[in-house]
Protein backbone atom coordinates (compact mmCIF):
# COMPACT_ATOMS: atom_id res chain seq x y z
CA UNK A 1 0.00 0.00 0.00
CA UNK A 2 1.58 3.54 -1.14
CA UNK A 3 2.52 5.57 2.20
CA UNK A 4 -0.11 8.07 0.83
CA UNK A 5 -3.01 5.66 1.69
CA UNK A 6 -1.44 4.53 5.03
CA UNK A 7 -1.24 7.84 6.38
CA UNK A 8 -5.09 8.39 5.11
CA UNK A 9 -5.84 5.24 6.82
CA UNK A 10 -4.61 6.64 10.48
CA UNK A 11 -6.16 9.41 10.15
CA UNK A 12 -9.33 8.57 8.88
CA UNK A 13 -10.03 5.04 11.11
CA UNK A 14 -12.58 5.95 13.49
CA UNK A 15 -11.42 5.69 16.70
CA UNK A 16 -12.55 2.89 19.20
CA UNK A 17 -14.84 1.55 16.41
CA UNK A 18 -15.43 -2.45 15.15
CA UNK A 19 -17.99 -3.81 13.31
CA UNK A 20 -19.54 -4.78 16.83
CA UNK A 21 -19.21 -1.81 18.53
CA UNK A 22 -22.77 -0.84 17.93
CA UNK A 23 -24.33 -3.67 20.52
CA UNK A 24 -22.65 -1.61 23.40
CA UNK A 25 -24.98 1.50 22.78
CA UNK A 26 -28.86 1.46 23.00
CA UNK A 27 -30.07 0.56 19.77
CA UNK A 28 -34.41 1.78 19.06
CA UNK A 29 -36.85 -0.37 17.01
CA UNK A 30 -34.83 -3.19 17.38
CA UNK A 31 -37.33 -6.61 17.28
CA UNK A 32 -36.70 -9.02 20.33
CA UNK A 33 -35.90 -12.39 19.03
CA UNK A 34 -37.11 -15.29 21.28
CA UNK A 35 -34.22 -17.91 20.67
CA UNK A 36 -30.51 -16.02 20.92
CA UNK A 37 -28.86 -19.12 19.52
CA UNK A 38 -30.71 -19.58 16.43
CA UNK A 39 -30.10 -15.81 15.75
CA UNK A 40 -26.81 -16.21 16.38
CA UNK A 41 -26.59 -19.02 13.67
CA UNK A 42 -28.72 -17.49 11.11
CA UNK A 43 -26.31 -14.20 11.66
CA UNK A 44 -23.13 -16.97 10.71
CA UNK A 45 -24.93 -18.33 7.80
CA UNK A 46 -25.78 -14.32 6.62
CA UNK A 47 -21.78 -13.59 7.41
CA UNK A 48 -20.48 -16.44 4.62
CA UNK A 49 -23.00 -15.08 1.80
CA UNK A 50 -21.72 -13.32 -1.04
CA UNK A 51 -22.00 -9.35 -0.46
CA UNK A 52 -24.88 -7.73 -2.57
CA UNK A 53 -22.42 -4.55 -3.80
CA UNK A 54 -18.92 -4.00 -4.51
CA UNK A 55 -16.76 -1.34 -2.70
CA UNK A 56 -15.90 0.31 -6.06
CA UNK A 57 -19.28 1.22 -6.39
CA UNK A 58 -19.75 2.16 -2.99
CA UNK A 59 -16.64 4.69 -3.67
CA UNK A 60 -18.01 5.83 -7.23
CA UNK A 61 -21.67 6.87 -5.68
CA UNK A 62 -19.22 8.71 -3.08
CA UNK A 63 -17.49 10.58 -5.70
CA UNK A 64 -20.95 11.37 -7.35
CA UNK A 65 -22.70 12.75 -4.22
CA UNK A 66 -19.62 14.80 -3.76
CA UNK A 67 -20.63 16.40 -7.44
CA UNK A 68 -24.15 16.69 -6.39
CA UNK A 69 -22.87 18.80 -2.94
CA UNK A 70 -21.09 21.00 -5.58
CA UNK A 71 -24.20 21.59 -7.56
CA UNK A 72 -22.79 19.50 -10.40
CA UNK A 73 -25.29 16.47 -10.49
CA UNK A 74 -28.82 16.54 -8.94
CA UNK A 75 -29.32 13.05 -6.45
CA UNK A 76 -32.73 11.18 -7.29
CA UNK A 77 -33.65 8.62 -4.66
CA UNK A 78 -36.87 6.59 -4.81
CA UNK A 79 -38.93 3.63 -4.25
CA UNK A 80 -41.57 1.55 -2.33
CA UNK A 81 -41.99 2.23 1.43
CA UNK A 82 -41.06 -0.99 2.24
CA UNK A 83 -40.47 -4.15 -0.23
CA UNK A 84 -41.91 -7.33 0.03
CA UNK A 85 -40.60 -10.78 -0.55
CA UNK A 86 -44.00 -11.36 -2.60
CA UNK A 87 -43.71 -8.53 -5.11
CA UNK A 88 -39.65 -9.47 -6.18
CA UNK A 89 -40.77 -10.34 -9.73
CA UNK A 90 -39.86 -9.35 -12.82
CA UNK A 91 -42.80 -6.61 -13.75
CA UNK A 92 -42.78 -4.76 -10.15
CA UNK A 93 -38.62 -4.77 -10.45
CA UNK A 94 -38.30 -3.40 -14.15
CA UNK A 95 -41.84 -0.91 -13.67
CA UNK A 96 -39.56 0.86 -10.86
CA UNK A 97 -36.70 1.09 -13.08
CA UNK A 98 -38.81 2.41 -15.45
CA UNK A 99 -40.50 4.75 -13.47
CA UNK A 100 -36.98 6.47 -12.10
CA UNK A 101 -35.40 5.94 -15.99
CA UNK A 102 -38.42 8.38 -17.03
CA UNK A 103 -38.17 10.80 -14.01
CA UNK A 104 -34.18 10.94 -14.92
CA UNK A 105 -34.83 11.53 -18.11
CA UNK A 106 -37.11 14.72 -17.52
CA UNK A 107 -34.33 15.75 -14.82
CA UNK A 108 -31.27 15.33 -17.17
CA UNK A 109 -33.13 17.25 -19.86
CA UNK A 110 -34.34 20.47 -18.01
CA UNK A 111 -31.68 20.60 -15.50
CA UNK A 112 -28.81 19.99 -17.75
CA UNK A 113 -26.61 18.31 -15.51
CA UNK A 114 -26.16 14.32 -14.50
CA UNK A 115 -28.60 12.52 -12.62
CA UNK A 116 -27.26 10.29 -9.56
CA UNK A 117 -29.83 7.45 -9.44
CA UNK A 118 -30.55 5.53 -6.57
CA UNK A 119 -33.07 3.07 -5.89
CA UNK A 120 -35.07 2.16 -2.77
CA UNK A 121 -35.11 -1.11 -3.04
CA UNK A 122 -32.79 -4.89 -2.69
CA UNK A 123 -32.74 -4.27 1.00
CA UNK A 124 -35.71 -2.00 1.95
CA UNK A 125 -37.23 -4.52 3.73
CA UNK A 126 -37.24 -2.86 7.32
CA UNK A 127 -39.69 -0.51 8.70
CA UNK A 128 -39.62 1.42 12.05
CA UNK A 129 -42.77 1.29 13.87
CA UNK A 130 -44.57 3.56 16.59
CA UNK A 131 -45.16 0.98 19.14
CA UNK A 132 -43.72 -2.47 19.66
CA UNK A 133 -47.15 -3.93 19.78
CA UNK A 134 -50.28 -3.96 17.95
CA UNK A 135 -53.38 -4.30 19.14
CA UNK A 136 -56.64 -5.13 17.39
CA UNK A 137 -60.03 -6.49 19.27
CA UNK A 138 -58.56 -6.90 22.08
CA UNK A 139 -55.89 -9.12 20.67
CA UNK A 140 -51.86 -7.68 21.62
CA UNK A 141 -49.23 -9.26 18.64
CA UNK A 142 -45.85 -7.81 18.09
CA UNK A 143 -46.08 -5.21 15.47
CA UNK A 144 -45.16 -5.75 11.56
CA UNK A 145 -41.31 -4.62 10.86
CA UNK A 146 -40.89 -5.54 7.64
CA UNK A 147 -40.74 -8.56 5.52
CA UNK A 148 -37.34 -9.01 6.77
CA UNK A 149 -38.42 -9.04 10.70
CA UNK A 150 -41.90 -10.78 10.25
CA UNK A 151 -45.27 -11.07 8.70
CA UNK A 152 -47.78 -8.73 8.00
CA UNK A 153 -50.82 -11.41 8.65
CA UNK A 154 -51.93 -10.88 12.01
CA UNK A 155 -51.48 -13.95 13.69
CA UNK A 156 -49.28 -14.88 16.34
CA UNK A 157 -47.30 -17.55 13.45
CA UNK A 158 -46.52 -14.43 11.63
CA UNK A 159 -46.01 -11.80 13.44
CA UNK A 160 -42.99 -14.01 15.66
CA UNK A 161 -39.95 -12.23 14.70
CA UNK A 162 -37.51 -15.09 12.27
CA UNK A 163 -33.94 -14.56 12.10
CA UNK A 164 -34.06 -16.93 8.83
CA UNK A 165 -36.18 -13.83 7.57
CA UNK A 166 -32.31 -12.32 6.90
CA UNK A 167 -31.37 -14.78 5.01
CA UNK A 168 -34.67 -14.93 2.42
CA UNK A 169 -34.16 -10.97 2.45
CA UNK A 170 -30.86 -11.38 1.11
CA UNK A 171 -31.63 -13.65 -1.61
CA UNK A 172 -34.40 -11.47 -2.78
CA UNK A 173 -32.17 -8.38 -2.12
CA UNK A 174 -29.82 -11.04 -4.72
CA UNK A 175 -32.62 -11.53 -6.98
CA UNK A 176 -33.58 -7.93 -7.24
CA UNK A 177 -29.93 -6.71 -7.71
CA UNK A 178 -28.76 -9.41 -10.50
CA UNK A 179 -31.80 -8.72 -12.17
CA UNK A 180 -31.62 -4.70 -12.43
CA UNK A 181 -27.79 -5.31 -13.48
CA UNK A 182 -28.80 -7.30 -16.56
CA UNK A 183 -31.51 -5.21 -17.75
CA UNK A 184 -29.17 -1.65 -17.44
CA UNK A 185 -26.05 -4.28 -18.91
CA UNK A 186 -28.88 -5.66 -21.97
CA UNK A 187 -29.70 -1.75 -22.97
CA UNK A 188 -32.63 -1.25 -20.95
CA UNK A 189 -31.57 1.95 -20.17
CA UNK A 190 -30.38 3.00 -23.83
CA UNK A 191 -31.12 5.90 -24.39
CA UNK A 192 -31.73 5.60 -28.27
CA UNK A 193 -34.75 3.54 -27.01
CA UNK A 194 -36.26 5.50 -24.45
CA UNK A 195 -39.46 3.55 -25.46
CA UNK A 196 -38.29 0.45 -23.74
CA UNK A 197 -39.21 2.53 -20.44
CA UNK A 198 -43.00 2.95 -21.03
CA UNK A 199 -45.58 2.10 -18.82
CA UNK A 200 -48.55 0.67 -20.58
CA UNK A 201 -51.32 2.14 -17.75
CA UNK A 202 -49.93 5.51 -18.26
CA UNK A 203 -50.55 6.08 -22.29
CA UNK A 204 -53.65 8.15 -21.82
CA UNK A 205 -52.33 10.02 -18.89
CA UNK A 206 -52.31 13.93 -18.96
CA UNK A 207 -48.96 14.36 -18.95
CA UNK A 208 -47.71 11.41 -21.78
CA UNK A 209 -47.50 14.29 -24.90
CA UNK A 210 -45.25 16.21 -22.67
CA UNK A 211 -43.13 13.32 -21.83
CA UNK A 212 -43.16 12.45 -25.53
CA UNK A 213 -42.18 15.40 -26.71
CA UNK A 214 -39.59 15.62 -24.28
CA UNK A 215 -38.36 12.00 -25.55
CA UNK A 216 -38.31 13.07 -28.93
CA UNK A 217 -36.57 15.93 -28.59
CA UNK A 218 -33.99 14.23 -26.36
CA UNK A 219 -34.09 11.56 -29.42
CA UNK A 220 -33.26 14.18 -31.96
CA UNK A 221 -30.75 15.67 -29.86
CA UNK A 222 -28.89 12.31 -29.89
CA UNK A 223 -29.16 11.66 -33.51
CA UNK A 224 -27.80 15.23 -34.19
CA UNK A 225 -24.67 14.22 -32.41
CA UNK A 226 -24.09 11.10 -33.70
CA UNK A 227 -24.53 12.67 -36.97
CA UNK A 228 -21.74 15.14 -36.50
CA UNK A 229 -19.35 12.99 -34.80
CA UNK A 230 -20.04 9.48 -37.49
CA UNK A 231 -20.53 7.72 -34.70
CA UNK A 232 -22.90 6.20 -32.38
CA UNK A 233 -22.73 7.63 -29.23
CA UNK A 234 -21.97 4.69 -26.71
CA UNK A 235 -21.85 5.79 -23.47
CA UNK A 236 -25.77 6.30 -23.92
CA UNK A 237 -26.87 3.11 -23.61
CA UNK A 238 -26.11 2.50 -19.73
CA UNK A 239 -26.68 4.52 -16.96
CA UNK A 240 -25.15 3.93 -13.23
CA UNK A 241 -27.48 2.45 -10.99
CA UNK A 242 -27.30 2.45 -7.13
CA UNK A 243 -29.14 1.07 -4.16
CA UNK A 244 -30.02 2.39 -0.94
CA UNK A 245 -32.46 1.14 2.08
CA UNK A 246 -32.68 2.22 5.36
CA UNK A 247 -30.30 0.49 7.75
CA UNK A 248 -32.54 -0.19 10.96
CA UNK A 249 -31.96 -4.11 11.50
CA UNK A 250 -28.35 -3.26 12.84
CA UNK A 251 -27.53 -7.17 12.77
CA UNK A 252 -28.27 -7.92 9.12
CA UNK A 253 -26.03 -4.82 8.57
CA UNK A 254 -23.23 -5.98 10.94
CA UNK A 255 -22.93 -9.29 8.96
CA UNK A 256 -23.08 -7.98 5.65
CA UNK A 257 -20.35 -5.79 6.58
CA UNK A 258 -16.94 -7.02 5.25
CA UNK A 259 -13.20 -5.74 4.62
CA UNK A 260 -12.27 -6.47 1.19
CA UNK A 261 -8.77 -6.52 -0.47
CA UNK A 262 -6.39 -3.77 -1.14
CA UNK A 263 -8.94 -1.01 0.25
CA UNK A 264 -8.53 -0.52 3.83
CA UNK A 265 -11.73 -0.32 6.59
CA UNK A 266 -14.92 -1.95 6.49
CA UNK A 267 -17.90 -1.03 4.30
CA UNK A 268 -21.70 -2.29 4.83
CA UNK A 269 -21.72 -4.28 1.47
CA UNK A 270 -25.94 -4.80 1.67
CA UNK A 271 -26.57 -1.56 0.01
CA UNK A 272 -24.38 1.34 -2.04
CA UNK A 273 -26.09 3.98 0.39
CA UNK A 274 -27.39 3.60 4.02
CA UNK A 275 -29.70 5.82 6.46
CA UNK A 276 -31.33 6.41 9.41
CA UNK A 277 -34.15 8.21 10.45
CA UNK A 278 -35.07 10.29 13.06
CA UNK A 279 -36.60 7.24 15.23
CA UNK A 280 -32.75 5.95 15.53
CA UNK A 281 -30.36 9.08 14.66
CA UNK A 282 -29.60 9.39 18.53
CA UNK A 283 -25.91 10.71 19.17
CA UNK A 284 -25.02 8.23 21.43
CA UNK A 285 -27.65 5.27 19.90
CA UNK A 286 -26.28 2.33 17.83
CA UNK A 287 -27.21 2.91 14.88
CA UNK A 288 -25.26 6.48 14.75
CA UNK A 289 -22.51 4.05 16.26
CA UNK A 290 -22.54 1.67 13.44
CA UNK A 291 -22.69 4.57 10.66
CA UNK A 292 -19.62 6.09 12.31
CA UNK A 293 -17.45 3.54 11.18
CA UNK A 294 -18.54 2.08 7.54
CA UNK A 295 -16.70 3.92 4.59
CA UNK A 296 -20.49 3.85 2.25
CA UNK A 297 -21.95 7.55 2.00
CA UNK A 298 -24.51 8.08 4.77
CA UNK A 299 -27.74 9.65 5.12
CA UNK A 300 -29.84 11.01 8.31
CA UNK A 301 -33.27 11.57 8.09
CA UNK A 302 -33.99 15.16 9.62
CA UNK A 303 -37.36 15.87 10.77
CA UNK A 304 -38.67 19.23 12.75
CA UNK A 305 -37.81 18.72 16.23
CA UNK A 306 -34.17 18.40 15.05
CA UNK A 307 -32.46 21.18 16.47
CA UNK A 308 -29.09 22.80 15.08
CA UNK A 309 -27.01 21.61 17.81
CA UNK A 310 -27.89 18.35 17.09
CA UNK A 311 -27.59 18.42 13.49
CA UNK A 312 -23.92 19.97 14.15
CA UNK A 313 -22.99 16.79 16.41
CA UNK A 314 -24.10 14.13 14.11
CA UNK A 315 -21.89 15.90 11.53
CA UNK A 316 -18.70 15.84 14.19
CA UNK A 317 -19.50 12.14 14.97
CA UNK A 318 -20.56 10.99 11.15
CA UNK A 319 -18.17 13.14 9.37
CA UNK A 320 -15.74 14.71 11.27
CA UNK A 321 -13.09 15.06 8.56
CA UNK A 322 -15.44 16.99 6.30
CA UNK A 323 -15.25 14.71 3.53
CA UNK A 324 -16.77 15.33 0.41
CA UNK A 325 -19.94 12.90 -0.37
CA UNK A 326 -19.88 11.56 3.01
CA UNK A 327 -22.53 12.67 5.05
CA UNK A 328 -26.40 13.81 3.29
CA UNK A 329 -29.02 15.13 5.34
CA UNK A 330 -32.68 14.32 4.39
CA UNK A 331 -35.09 17.22 5.75
CA UNK A 332 -38.59 15.99 5.66
CA UNK A 333 -40.66 18.80 7.93
CA UNK A 334 -44.10 18.76 6.31
CA UNK A 335 -45.53 21.48 4.18
CA UNK A 336 -46.78 23.32 6.80
CA UNK A 337 -43.32 22.92 8.89
CA UNK A 338 -40.91 23.44 6.73
CA UNK A 339 -40.83 26.85 6.29
CA UNK A 340 -40.26 27.66 10.11
CA UNK A 341 -37.84 24.88 10.69
CA UNK A 342 -35.43 24.35 8.28
CA UNK A 343 -34.08 27.82 8.00
CA UNK A 344 -31.94 28.03 11.12
CA UNK A 345 -30.64 24.56 10.55
CA UNK A 346 -29.54 25.55 7.10
CA UNK A 347 -27.93 28.96 8.45
CA UNK A 348 -26.43 26.58 11.44
CA UNK A 349 -24.72 24.26 9.07
CA UNK A 350 -23.61 27.17 6.31
CA UNK A 351 -21.83 29.05 9.25
CA UNK A 352 -19.96 26.47 10.39
CA UNK A 353 -18.42 25.77 7.29
CA UNK A 354 -19.49 22.08 7.43
CA UNK A 355 -19.94 20.31 3.90
CA UNK A 356 -23.45 17.91 3.69
CA UNK A 357 -25.89 17.22 0.35
CA UNK A 358 -28.87 18.81 1.39
CA UNK A 359 -32.04 16.60 -0.24
CA UNK A 360 -35.71 16.91 0.37
CA UNK A 361 -37.94 14.10 1.16
CA UNK A 362 -41.57 15.45 0.82
CA UNK A 363 -42.98 12.47 1.51
CA UNK A 364 -42.78 11.57 5.56
CA UNK A 365 -43.67 14.74 6.57
CA UNK A 366 -47.29 15.17 4.56
CA UNK A 367 -49.13 11.86 6.14
CA UNK A 368 -52.69 11.97 7.40
CA UNK A 369 -55.79 9.83 7.44
CA UNK A 370 -58.65 9.84 5.89
CA UNK A 371 -62.79 9.31 7.18
CA UNK A 372 -62.36 6.35 5.46
CA UNK A 373 -59.72 4.87 6.99
CA UNK A 374 -56.88 5.20 4.68
CA UNK A 375 -53.34 6.72 5.38
CA UNK A 376 -52.76 8.76 2.38
CA UNK A 377 -50.67 11.75 1.07
CA UNK A 378 -51.82 14.96 -0.77
CA UNK A 379 -50.10 15.85 -3.96
CA UNK A 380 -50.57 19.51 -3.27
CA UNK A 381 -48.69 19.19 -0.12
CA UNK A 382 -46.23 16.76 -1.46
CA UNK A 383 -45.26 19.56 -4.42
CA UNK A 384 -45.59 22.21 -2.02
CA UNK A 385 -42.69 21.13 0.44
CA UNK A 386 -40.22 20.81 -2.92
CA UNK A 387 -40.97 24.21 -4.11
CA UNK A 388 -40.58 25.63 -0.48
CA UNK A 389 -37.69 23.60 -0.12
CA UNK A 390 -35.70 25.14 -3.38
CA UNK A 391 -36.83 28.38 -1.99
CA UNK A 392 -35.70 28.06 1.24
CA UNK A 393 -32.26 26.72 0.05
CA UNK A 394 -31.72 29.77 -2.02
CA UNK A 395 -32.44 32.34 0.39
CA UNK A 396 -30.23 30.42 3.26
CA UNK A 397 -27.44 30.55 0.05
CA UNK A 398 -27.10 26.83 0.42
CA UNK A 399 -28.63 24.42 -2.35
CA UNK A 400 -31.20 21.30 -2.88
CA UNK A 401 -28.84 18.87 -4.58
CA UNK A 402 -31.67 16.33 -4.14
CA UNK A 403 -35.21 14.56 -3.62
CA UNK A 404 -35.82 11.53 -1.79
CA UNK A 405 -39.32 9.76 -3.20
CA UNK A 406 -41.83 6.86 -2.19
CA UNK A 407 -43.27 6.68 -5.39
CA UNK A 408 -43.84 2.97 -7.48
CA UNK A 409 -44.35 2.11 -11.28
CA UNK A 410 -47.62 0.65 -10.62
CA UNK A 411 -50.87 1.35 -11.08
CA UNK A 412 -51.93 2.53 -7.28
CA UNK A 413 -54.01 4.94 -6.20
CA UNK A 414 -52.75 5.68 -2.22
CA UNK A 415 -51.91 9.90 -2.69
CA UNK A 416 -54.26 12.23 -3.46
CA UNK A 417 -54.34 14.37 -6.00
CA UNK A 418 -51.77 15.06 -9.19
CA UNK A 419 -52.84 15.19 -12.62
CA UNK A 420 -55.87 13.03 -12.32
CA UNK A 421 -57.06 14.75 -9.45
CA UNK A 422 -57.14 11.42 -7.25
CA UNK A 423 -60.17 11.63 -4.23
CA UNK A 424 -60.69 9.90 -1.16
CA UNK A 425 -63.29 7.70 -3.39
CA UNK A 426 -60.28 6.74 -5.39
CA UNK A 427 -58.30 5.28 -2.44
CA UNK A 428 -60.15 2.64 -2.48
CA UNK A 429 -59.38 1.36 -6.17
CA UNK A 430 -55.81 0.34 -6.19
CA UNK A 431 -54.30 0.82 -2.41
CA UNK A 432 -52.20 -1.85 -2.17
CA UNK A 433 -49.09 -0.59 0.15
CA UNK A 434 -48.47 -2.31 3.24
CA UNK A 435 -47.17 0.92 5.06
CA UNK A 436 -46.74 4.12 3.37
CA UNK A 437 -48.76 5.60 0.38
CA UNK A 438 -46.61 6.03 -2.47
CA UNK A 439 -46.69 8.14 -5.86
CA UNK A 440 -47.66 6.35 -8.82
CA UNK A 441 -45.97 6.75 -11.72
CA UNK A 442 -48.48 10.07 -13.22
CA UNK A 443 -47.53 11.53 -9.46
CA UNK A 444 -43.96 11.05 -9.49
CA UNK A 445 -43.15 12.16 -13.59
CA UNK A 446 -45.43 15.10 -12.26
CA UNK A 447 -42.57 15.95 -9.14
CA UNK A 448 -40.07 15.41 -11.92
CA UNK A 449 -41.42 18.26 -14.08
CA UNK A 450 -42.29 20.65 -11.42
CA UNK A 451 -38.40 20.60 -10.26
CA UNK A 452 -37.35 21.04 -13.60
CA UNK A 453 -39.62 24.09 -13.66
CA UNK A 454 -38.90 25.11 -10.06
CA UNK A 455 -34.61 24.57 -10.42
CA UNK A 456 -35.04 26.94 -13.89
CA UNK A 457 -37.11 29.75 -12.58
CA UNK A 458 -34.53 29.91 -9.77
CA UNK A 459 -31.72 30.46 -12.05
CA UNK A 460 -33.25 32.09 -14.45
CA UNK A 461 -31.77 36.32 -14.95
CA UNK A 462 -33.04 38.48 -12.89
Amino acid sequence: MPNNETNLQAVTLPHAWSVRSWRTRPAEQMPRYADPVELEGALAELGRLPPLVTSWEIQSLKQQLAEAQDGKRFLLQGGDCAESFDECSSDVISNRLKVLLQMSLVLVHGMRKPVVRVGRFAGQYAKPRSADMEIIDGVSLPSYRGDIVNGPAFTPEARRPDPRRMIKAHARSAMTMNFVRALIDGGFADLHHPEYWDLGWVGHSPLADEYRHMVAAIGDAVRFMETLSGAEVHNLNRVDFYTSHEALLLPYEESMTRQVPRNWGWFDLSTHFPWIGMRTAQINGGHVEFLRGIRNPVAVKVGPSVTPDQLLRLVDVLNPEDEPGRLTFIHRMGAAHIGAKLPALLDAMRRDGRRVLWVCDPMHGNTEPTANGYKTRRFANIAGEVEQAFDLHAAAGTRLGGVHLELTGEDVTECLGGARELTELDLERAYRTCVDPRLNYEQALEIAMLIVRKQNQLSAPR
